[in-house]
């Protein structure tokens, strides 16, 4: 029996070592991607959330200077650009943002989810805000806000 060793020694990866690499890498991208998109629906839900607070101290503002919510008269509207605010891709490809009003006077801003996010965060669904500081999500989860 001869021995190889030296220069004539072959080195490299066997098909079964290259096989149990790509297995265990297919096994942790399994675990870890649902765990992915949950951080990022959470994440676009923040962000959201942090929109809807804004509307809602730009209304109190709005109502200081024009006696009324936005907008006038009562009703209900998607364009925030009334109240200044624009809404940047990381809100508006995820989520829709309407601002409600009527004579009562009151407010309620909600956050309805798109594609994407409706899959991703299908447990809280529509995000809801008042002018009495209510918070609610259509999904029944709560934990979303």
């Amino acid at each position: 029996m001869t021995r190889i060793t030296g220069k004539n020694r072959l080195r490299g990866f066997t098909l079964i070592e290259l096989m149990i690499t790509v297995a265990v890498i297919g096994i942790l991208a399994a675990v870890a991607f649902p765990s992915y998109t949950k951080y990022l629906a959470k994440g676009r839900r923040a962000a959201a959330q942090a929109v809807m607070h804004n509307v809602g101290s730009r209304q109190e503002q709005y109502m200081l200077n024009s006696r009324s919510y936005y907008p006038s008269p009562a009703g209900s509207s998607t364009d925030l650009s009334g109240l200044g605010i624009t809404l940047g891709t990381d809100v508006s490809g995820y989520y829709t943002i309407t601002v409600t009003s009527d004579t009562s006077p009151a407010w309620t801003v909600t956050a309805a989810p798109r594609a994407p996010q409706t899959v991703n965060d299908a447990t809280c669904g529509t995000l809801t805000l008042t002018n009495a500081g209510a918070k609610g999500a259509s999904g029944g989860s709560t934990t979303c806000w």
